[in-house]
Order: structure tokens, then sequence, then C-alpha cells
């Protein structure tokens, strides 16, 4: 059997929460935004590489995110220490290389899954907790914004690959 990543139930964030639950609520409606974008996809098309001569695969995506996810915030904030999550011989985009697209459902299950420790991780934190990363200091806000920010770049990108997959668009 294929696997196809499936349906995904987006929340809108509140517009008018405090700024934490505002910051939270946004961040994952743009998590489960970009799952949203490869729902009902095989492990094939979420690897096909549909906008020539770009790399950008939704699968690429999927990866990229996981790796941000455990970047910024188990990694940068937390002061956890991880192995590669990719083949560091292949560069900072070995996410959006040598995709394999029988592991799509391992992908989405990572990407899933470092949200959720994400979660757990600032769960008890506040926003103006801070981090020093190559000699600056960041604040947990600061992560919150740069997510946000990240996700809807990329929510651009996956809807362009998505129409070109599919011709799906919107949502």
């Amino acid at each position: 059997m294929t696997w196809t990543a499936p349906e995904v139930q987006r929340t809108p964030g509140s517009l008018v929460a405090g700024e934490r639950e505002m910051l939270t609520g946004y961040l994952a409606w743009f998590r489960s935004t970009l799952l949203h974008k490869c729902a009902g996809l095989t492990g094939e098309q979420l690897a096909e590489q549909s906008v020539a001569p770009s790399n950008l695969t939704l699968l690429g995506l999927i990866r990229h995110m996981a790796k941000v996810e455990r970047t910024w915030f188990r990694e940068r904030f937390a002061g956890l220490a991880f192995d590669s999550m990719y083949d560091p011989e292949k560069g900072k985009d070995a996410d959006f290389e040598d995709l394999d697209p029988a592991c799509a459902a391992e992908a989405y299950e990572r990407l899933v899954e470092e949200c959720r420790l994400a979660d757990r991780i600032v769960a008890d934190a506040s926003l103006d907790d801070t981090f020093v990363h190559r000699g600056e200091e960041h604040s947990l806000r600061l992560i919150h914004l740069h997510m946000i920010t990240e996700y809807a770049r990329h929510i651009g990108h996956a809807d362009l690959v998505r129409e070109r997959v599919d011709g799906v668009t919107g949502g």
C-alpha cells in the first residue's frame, strides 16, 4: 500500500489573544498549513521537483522544517546536542537532497514530532527567556517570530510546488 499524507485540521490563531497565545497559535496554524499543503499526496508526489530548475519539493520542505524546528527550539534554546539530521557532507541544503519517496512517512512524522517536542520544551518558558547564539543574545519571542516567518515563506514555496504537482491551489 502506498503511503499518502493525511488530511490536517487547521485551527486559526486568535485575533485578540495576548502575545503568548497569539504567537503560539499562529505558529501552530502555519505548521499545520504546511502539512495541509501536503495532504493527499504520495511520497513520490511529495518528492517531485516541479518548479525547474529549483530543487524545492514538498518532501524537502518537510525535512527542512523538521531541521529548523530542532535547531531553534531544542538545540539553540534548550542547549541540547544532536547529530546532524541529514548527511552533513551534502552541506546545509542536505534536507533538499537525496530524497527517498519511500521515507516520506518517516519525514512527515519527524516534523510532527519535532513540533511536539519544541512545544514541550517551551511550555513553561517565558517569551523573555534568552540564550546566546553566535555571541548574541536571543529571546524565545524571537524564535517564535522567526519560525512564523520561516513557515510563511516556505508555505509560499509549497503553494507553487503543489500547484505544479497536481494542480491544487489555495487553502
